[in-house]
């Protein structure tokens, strides 16, 4: 059984789509499709930068659909047929694009509207994330609670064994970094971002994104997708919605994702769109599954072998 996994903020790049634009005409409607949705040539953004421009937030996060959205429309052309997806933060939109749950242009413009909105909740240079590495998570949840001091850092990502984000105010974050290699974490990595995302911090963005997303025509999804917010596959629109809407201040919690798919049954897991970041993650948390990433022709054509 197929499940396609799609990445969230990070995965962008220079460059990402070009390839796959030129060479099939699908790929290059869906482009042009975003284009349209959003007035502007996120397209150009997308194959020529330039950089600075694409890692702003709301830049990045439609891109990144765009693109995951062409590379999942082709293999769905060439009979690559998924049962369950399911997408990191970000990529949980992308997800639902492919079921259906949301149309293309609407989520185009509520991924950008999210990414503003997620900038905007905490000055810059107020929120900090960072990775926690070799540290599991009630550890890495001790070293939060006694750093906190006040303020806010908890845990963000929950990746995969081992390897932990968290999130929260800059000064908070850097304290609770110390205290997990106190408590044995190998290593602790200031991350560079522009926002301390999947925290409490994020609510601000969270208030305003709930009542655009409740507003959108959605449908229930054509097969489930499996929320950040709780590791559960959700087979209706409502609840679609509101998982997407509590994703925004939650933790995404990865690790409990891919488990629930394999547990569904999940033997195959394309990710589709730039990278291989979540096929390293998938990796870690269960080797025996079959990973496959298509972002350019070379990934197609091996997807297309299994």
């Amino acid at each position: 059984m197929i499940a396609f996994v799609f990445p969230g903020q990070g995965a962008q790049k220079v460059g990402m789509g070009r390839s796959l634009a030129a060479a099939f005409p699908l790929c290059r409607e869906t482009f042009d499709e975003a284009d349209d949705a959003l007035g502007e040539k996120l397209s150009t953004l997308c194959f020529e930068g330039p950089d600075d421009r694409l890692m702003l937030t709301e830049n990045t996060q439609p891109a990144i659909l765009a693109m995951s959205t062409a590379v999942a429309r082709l293999a769905v052309s060439r009979g690559i047929q998924p049962r369950f997806a399911a997408g990191h933060s970000l990529g949980e939109y992308s997800a639902h694009v492919a079921a259906g749950t949301l149309s293309f242009a609407d989520a185009l413009r509520t991924v950008r509207r999210r990414g503003r909105y997620m900038q905007e909740a905490v000055p810059v240079g107020e929120g900090a994330m960072a990775a926690i590495f070799g540290l599991d998570a009630a550890g890495v949840a001790k070293a939060c609670a006694e750093a906190a001091d006040g303020q806010i850092v908890t845990p963000a990502n929950l990746n995969a064994p081992g390897q932990i984000v968290i999130a929260g105010h800059t000064q908070a974050v850097a304290r609770a970094g110390e205290r997990a290699k106190a408590l044995g974490a190998k290593r602790a990595i200031p991350l560079a971002v522009s926002a301390p995302f999947h925290c409490p911090l994020m609510k601000p963005a969270e208030d305003r994104l709930a009542p655009e997303l409740r507003a959108l025509a959605s449908k229930d999804p054509a097969f489930p997708v499996v929320a950040n917010v709780d590791g559960e596959p959700k087979r209706t629109a409502a609840d679609s919605i509101e998982a997407l809407i509590l994703q925004v201040s939650s933790p995404v919690r990865w690790q409990d994702v891919v488990k629930r798919l394999v547990v569904e049954g999940a033997r195959t897991f394309i990710e589709l769109g730039p990278g291989s970041v979540l096929a390293g993650l998938i990796k870690k948390i269960d080797r025996s599954v079959t990973i496959m990433s298509i972002e350019d022709e070379a990934g197609l054509e091996a997807a297309l072998k299994l």
